[in-house]
């Protein structure tokens, strides 16, 4: 809970403290003399009403009067001026409760994006007549020479004039495969560098490379996020005029046409029917429904960060996923292994031998799946050729590690595989040994995911990704996506994202699920962004309404039957709130209730909503 929520929450709790006190001492008539109760009273009031009092105030003044602050002010405050003290601070505390509930349910809602600024990196090396000088990147003018070390960000987009090494992208472009890169080759800013030392000729100014545009995209995007307003304060904008008026066309017109009835009389049913028309029950039932619905997928392990996001979930039509981490693993494993007249134990052996000196994550994976100590003083000569492989002399044979180019200039025979993935092709001593294939590997329930989706009414499927065409072709043919757009930068799945919101009808709304920095912005500007909670970034994780923290993209479907199961609660407590409200302030204009029997029956309302709305907490999965 935030310090606001504690802060208010011991308010609350102090309020009532006070108000309890003085209910036992107006009962006993402990110095009552004194007027003691009545002071209590009003100080447990002003404990947890005066916030509500000054809102009305401020709105007053702004010309927004007729909202619910207002009708909460009017309707205590009249209380008081017929003498029902512990009815005015009674329905304050009700109300400041349903304020609570709603504020802790919106508790985890978007945060600032602060974690972002972990791609901006602080400085940079500039080369000045071959001297290092670090530098702000700001600092840097298009044209200029930086170096980049190893495990530093590139602080600005630019072209390599020297050096080789391979760069992280996957915070930028989301492809999980670090890309090799060479003199003459582009390199954007954000990205890793994992190797070699890197000299860079700036192609921008920082504030125009692909880190600034992240971060500005992500700002951008959350301004443009819509929400929808609490019912609450839209029907406050009808109700609260509506009662306002007939209370004082009740407190006026019947003493003026019928004689024999007092001014008195109809002021304080008119006092009465302010204090009946508080919609305590609705302030309750409202956010506690929707604090069921977020309790209940919380139980599942769905963090929806808000009630408003909860209603949107329940109407969308359209998803939208990132490939690397949503959809499929993004982590690299040996898919597939085939051996030519060697046992396929020793071929793994060779090939880690092979790699042994390789800091590549590719190598890491051939390391830790032959899962032995590398015993070095079998090692004889290890050498690296770039953009092709290995070429190494291990446990006395030559061994040939790499791509179709390797095996093709050394004139060796093979039968190239039309494998998805990264494929290593293996000649020993001269003669084709086999292939191993490497590649990311598809979540195990993301085709049911799509199935679900498909089911639940969500009418189509779209994957966007910065991984390769052909890659991303065969993972959505296998999960069931309708469409798929690859090799995207984050500013390309904006824009097409965009087009798909603009392209949808009115009523429709679109999610979009993602995992890393570079989702971002994406995950901003959707109607629902939902981002896996386990593997995903913070930033990630910040931006989005939904959390899945399971990482199983199969929940999606349930966050939407839940959310779809969730409103019809909720349109149930308010018709039923209503209904009740309504019948109460006619026999209360007629005379025919007293405040307490209102009040009761309003509590009585609230309690039927709450346990309506606590189905939501046996939500499970089919």
């Amino acid at each position: 809970m935030t310090k606001k929520n504690k802060k208010k929450l011991n308010k609350i709790m102090i309020a009532m403290i006070v108000y309890i006190i003085a209910i036992i001492i107006g009962k006993l008539n402990i110095l009552d003399e004194f007027y003691l109760s009545k002071i209590l009273f009003i100080i447990s009031y002003i404990i947890v009403g005066f916030e509500i009092l000054r809102k009305a105030f401020r709105n007053i003044i702004r010309g927004k009067v007729f909202d619910e602050n207002f009708l909460m002010a009017v309707a205590t405050l009249g209380a008081f001026g017929i003498s029902e003290f512990p009815e005015a601070v009674a329905v304050m505390l009700f109300y400041q409760v349903g304020e609570l509930f709603q504020a802790i349910a919106v508790d985890k809602s978007r945060k600032s994006i602060s974690s972002l600024m972990d791609i901006r990196p602080d400085e940079a090396n500039l080369l000045i007549d071959g001297e290092i000088k670090i530098v702000n990147p700001d600092e840097v003018e298009i044209g200029s020479e930086i170096l980049v070390k190893p495990g530093e960000k590139v602080p600005i987009d630019g072209v390599v004039i020297e050096g080789e090494s391979f760069i992280d992208t996957k915070a930028l472009t989301g492809e999980s495969v670090p890309r090799s890169v060479k003199v003459g080759n582009e390199i954007l800013s954000g990205s890793i560098n994992q190797e070699g030392v890197l000299k860079i000729r700036t192609t921008k100014k920082f504030g125009e490379s692909t880190v600034s545009k992240i971060l500005e995209l992500v700002e951008n995007a959350s301004s443009q996020k819509s929400k929808s307003e609490n019912f609450i304060t839209e029907f406050a904008k009808y109700y609260t005029p509506i009662v306002v008026i007939i209370a004082v066309i009740l407190a006026i017109l019947p003493p003026l046409l019928m004689s024999g009835h007092p001014f008195t009389t109809w002021i304080y049913r008119a006092l009465s029917f302010l204090v009946v028309s508080c919609p305590c029950a609705l302030v309750i039932s409202i956010p506690l429904s929707f604090f069921g619905g977020i309790g209940g997928a919380a139980k599942n392990g769905i963090l929806i960060k808000g009630s408003n996001y909860l209603e949107t979930l329940s109407k969308v039509k359209i998803g939208v996923f990132d490939k690397t981490g949503t959809l499929t693993k993004g982590e690299f494993k040996i898919q597939e292994m085939k051996a030519i007249e060697i046992g396929e134990r020793e071929l793994l052996e060779l090939v880690a031998y092979a790699e042994a000196y390789s800091s590549h994550p590719i190598a890491k994976v051939l390391k830790e799946e032959y899962g032995k100590k590398i015993d070095e003083s079998k090692i004889l000569d290890i050498k690296e050729i770039a953009g092709h492989g290995i070429q190494g002399f291990v446990l006395g044979k030559e061994v040939l590690v790499g791509n179709n180019k390797l095996l093709n200039d050394f004139e060796i025979e093979f039968s190239e595989e039309d494998l998805i993935g990264t494929v290593l092709y293996i000649a020993i001593d001269k003669k084709y040994s086999g292939y191993i294939l490497i590649a990311d590997s598809i979540k195990e329930d993301a085709k049911e995911a799509i199935k679900s989706l498909k089911q639940s009414g969500v009418t189509k499927t779209v994957m966007l990704t910065g991984d390769k065409e052909r890659i991303s072709e065969a993972v959505s043919r296998e999960v069931g996506v309708d469409e798929v757009y690859s090799e995207l930068l984050p500013d390309g799945k904006v824009q097409k994202v965009k087009e798909l919101i603009d392209n949808k009808a009115e009523d429709e709304k679109l999610f979009f699920v993602g995992d890393g920095i570079n989702d971002s912005p994406v995950l901003a500007i959707s109607d629902i962004g939902i981002a896996m909670g386990g593997v995903g970034s913070d930033a990630a994780i910040e931006a989005a309404d939904v959390v899945l923290m399971t990482d199983e993209p199969s929940k999606i479907a349930l966050a939407i039957r839940l959310a779809r199961k969730n409103m019809k609660i909720v349109k149930e407590n308010i018709i039923f709130a209503i209904f009740v409200k309504i019948l109460v302030l006619v026999l209360s204009a007629l005379g025919l209730t007293n405040m307490w029997l209102a009040v009761f029956a309003d509590v009585g309302v609230s309690i039927i909503a709450i346990l309506n709305a606590l189905r939501m907490l046996n939500i499970r999965e089919k």
